[in-house]
């Protein structure tokens, strides 16, 4: 495979409602969107989520890495090899912008498998995907009565699994769980709330409530706060933005069992290094989430898949497949979501690449070629070309 181009675009698709944390108000997609091109004119796209509060990363230093990686990418990589080396020798730098890393990685993945006609699972050496998926119900901040309607609708799916983000007024907090009640496993995510382990569990006492395990209540990497929290309360810790690499595994210190590692592809830095994590989980006997960052599209999700399908035997929960639940439109046609019970069941067989099919950016999914849709895509942002080493702004 020879590459022609690697063309990054910002990614903003309005939410049908807006999701809150303790972190951040989304009311639309800010994402990475990554198209690969062979000279042969196939195409594969990737995606990634860059958060300032999460990988210190914004869209402005994806712009950045692709301009100083760009050029070298599109002479250096023309197999699956290519990426795998290009992962271990960058690693310092993938290090420092993961999520930049994880748009073209995926896309490059993708396109490799097109031109072969095989699917991504199948170029890594990896059983193809098959099967069925099963999701958590993930509940955002609000006021008790949106909390309760979001619940209902869950329960009216069949959901059994919750996750419920936590805004740290414990009046307020108190009322979300009431509408969730105690018959679900639940898991709090209090997206780095506390500053000490002493007033997270303070909190944990005052909410009484019981509870699967606990995200990231402090903030990020006090891994040893984290396991004092962890063997005074009995609550198992999800580390999150304290887990963005494999070696940070070392960080986990005490009983294996006190700890769930969220594994988000975005911010893990791609499917290669996500794998990874996987493989050093399982030695470690470390369980996982396979999370998803708000705002993900389709292919995010799909991508999610083969690593949740390959941490079968580790797996606590998955987060994400929202598509049009969420989004107002998805870039895939149609899109990957979940249905009754949270269930996602992948049945293509003989798909090449990550077996999507992608809405060109500015056209909504399923609408003709002169139907336009501002809100599918934005303005091209950047551009490497094979013909020309430079790499430059596109307007």
């Amino acid at each position: 495979m020879t590459l022609a181009s690697l063309e990054l675009t910002r990614l903003e698709i309005p939410f049908r409602v807006p999701f809150k944390h303790a972190s951040a108000e989304r009311r639309a997609t800010e994402s990475a969107w990554v198209e690969a091109r062979s000279v042969d004119g196939h195409l594969g796209h990737g995606e990634s989520c860059p958060r300032a509060y999460v990988t210190g990363e914004d869209l402005d230093t994806v712009q950045a890495f692709l301009a100083r990686h760009g050029a070298d990418l599109i002479r250096d990589v023309s197999a699956v090899g290519d990426v795998v080396r290009w992962v271990d020798e960058r690693r310092a730098d993938i290090d420092a912008n993961p999520a930049a890393w994880c748009a073209i990685e995926l896309a490059l993945l993708d396109l490799l498998a097109r031109e072969e006609g095989r699917s991504v699972e199948a170029i890594l050496g990896l059983p193809e995907l098959q099967g069925t998926f099963h999701y958590s119900a993930v509940i955002g901040d609000g006021d008790g009565a949106s909390v309760a309607t979001v619940v209902a609708r869950y329960r009216a799916l069949g959901f059994s699994d919750y996750k419920l983000k936590l805004c740290g007024v414990l009046a307020r907090d108190r009322e979300k769980l009431a509408c969730i009640g105690c018959q679900e496993r639940l898991r709090l995510d209090a997206n780095n709330l506390w500053s000490t382990a002493a007033e997270a569990a303070a909190y944990l006492r005052a909410l009484d409530h019981p509870i699967f395990a606990l995200e990231e209540p402090l903030g990020p990497n006090q891994h040893a706060a984290l396991a004092r929290l962890a063997a005074s309360t009995g609550t198992r810790i999800i580390v999150d933005e304290s887990f963005l690499r494999a070696e940070q595994l070392r960080c986990l210190a005490g009983p294996r069992q006190q700890w769930i590692i969220n594994l988000r592809v975005s911010k893990m830095g791609g499917l290669v290094r996500s794998l990874r994590v996987v493989d050093a989980a399982r030695r470690r006997g470390i369980p996982v989430i396979v999370g998803a960052q708000v705002g993900e599209t389709s292919l995010l999700t799909r991508a999610a898949l083969t690593v949740a399908h390959q941490a079968r035997d580790l797996l606590i929960a998955q987060e994400g497949a929202f598509g049009s639940l969420l989004l107002e439109t998805d870039v895939c046609d149609p899109p990957l979501m979940f249905g009754e019970g949270g269930r996602l069941m992948w049945q293509a067989s003989g798909v090449a690449g990550f077996g999507l099919t992608i809405a060109r950016l500015g056209q909504r999914p399923g609408s003709s070629p002169s139907t336009s849709a501002s809100t599918a895509g934005s303005t091209l942002a950047f551009t490497v070309r094979r013909s020309s080493p430079s790499t430059r702004a596109v307007s």
